[in-house]
């Protein structure tokens, strides 16, 4: 029977090897880096990354790759890393700097080249339970690949019973995690507004039905409708990305207009609730100004929530991998990893990155955003840091 004490002499053994894959990891980081792809065509960084784990592995959701280490029975600890970058042209001026358009501006390039070194170094220890690593494509866009791999019962198949992500972040503290118990994300949907009225003449305005007007209206009270329909303790908010109408021209009334929105709420009651409600006030302005207004909904990620127990023993794990826990990191950002926590007990953690010579510190998906060297070992060591806490879980269940 394995015991806190034989946890301990693993987690030990596997920082140790972890270290001394860390020199090839950071090098397969900037590989990654300068010749990122985005969503669903991450062929070609799946297949570095491959290389570098040099293990057989199955592919899943496409592009991804999947396979599981140490013992074949019991539970196993998924680990997941993204493959995908986004469509942003990067400003850092870095020597490894994309210059194709692509940019792995939310740190999945670190995320991957982490988990490397986590697999490497985990092939050459005894596991006490199975390791799962999960190269994941399309966490960017949709259709989700975290949601194609749990569709494709994957976790069955490889006897995942705990899943851990770590995600880099600028808001948490250099050398810290971020944990913390129940709800960490949002729940994501985008909200699609199309309005069809009458173009005409700007001096004409009566002949016409004009779409500018409502969508102005539509756009200026979607917010509140927020306000009125959701509990103000259970945080939600729907933000606009896109209004246009017309094609440029001063006294041109346009016939139709879109608007493109997401919506980000943490309760699945207030998510039922807001999407009529959001629906109605749509279609009402519209017959207010006389024209046809149509309303669409397009579901992304769920809630994504912390199994407590599961953080707790994440929290005191850290420190064997020298890191230190801080606050919980709660936000309305979403992350498809919530299809995982949805399945089975997890944590997704933050861990703390800072980008040299940029003040105030760069967002995520900002072009100037690039974590400093570091920031591989630290999610790295996150990362171990969960399978250790997550083997001591499924233990406990045995």
């Amino acid at each position: 029977m394995t015991t806190t004490h034989d946890l301990r002499n693993t987690a030990d053994a596997l920082r140790a090897a972890i270290d001394l894959e860390l020199p090839a990891a950071e090098a397969l980081r900037w590989a990654v880096h300068r010749d990122p792809r985005v969503s669903h065509q991450e062929e070609d960084t799946a297949t570095l990354a491959a290389a570098a784990i040099d293990l057989p592995l199955d592919r899943i959701a496409g592009t991804g790759r999947i396979t599981r280490l140490g013992p074949a029975g019991g539970g196993g600890v998924l680990l997941r890393a993204e493959l995908d970058g986004l469509p942003v042209t990067e400003a850092t001026g870095a020597p490894d700097a994309s210059t194709n358009g692509v940019m792995h501006a939310c740190g999945h390039d670190v995320h991957l080249a982490a988990l490397v070194a986590v697999v490497r170094a985990a092939a050459t220890i005894e596991l006490p339970v199975g390791l799962v690593p999960f190269l994941q494509p399309s966490e960017e866009s949709y259709p989700s690949g975290a949601l194609e791999a749990v569709e494709a019962g994957a976790l069955d198949r490889y006897g995942v019973t705990r899943t851990i992500g770590a995600h880099v972040h600028p808001r948490v503290p250099i050398g810290a995690v971020s944990t913390g118990a129940g709800v960490i994300n949002a729940a994501a949907d985008e909200l699609r507004v199309t309005l069809v009225g009458r173009g005409g003449h700007g001096a004409y305005p009566h002949d016409a039905r004009d779409v500018v007007s409502a969508l102005a209206s539509i756009a200026l009270g979607l917010p509140e409708v927020v306000r009125r329909t959701v509990d103000q303790m259970s945080p939600a908010v729907v933000s606009i990305g896109t209004l246009s109408a017309g094609e440029g021209a001063a006294n041109v009334l346009p016939g139709t207009g879109r608007l493109r929105a997401t919506m980000r709420t943490t309760s699945e009651q207030e998510r039922a609730r807001l999407i009529p409600a959001l629906e109605r006030f749509v279609v009402a302005q519209g017959e207010a100004y006389g024209i046809d207004a149509s309303f669409e909904q397009i579901f992304g990620e769920p809630v994504l929530r912390n199994d407590a127990v599961l953080a707790d023993l994440m929290d005191e794990w850290l420190p064997a991998f020298g890191l230190v826990t801080t606050a919980p990191m709660r936000s309305l950002g979403a992350d498809d990893f919530a299809f995982l926590s949805d399945a089975v007990p997890s944590v997704m953690s933050f861990v703390g990155v800072r980008t040299d010579g940029v003040d105030p510190q760069p967002s995520l998906h900002d072009p100037r955003f690039l974590p400093a060297d570091g920031a591989v070992a630290a999610v790295a060591h996150a990362l171990a840091a969960g399978y250790v806490a997550g083997a001591q879980a499924i233990l406990a269940e045995h």
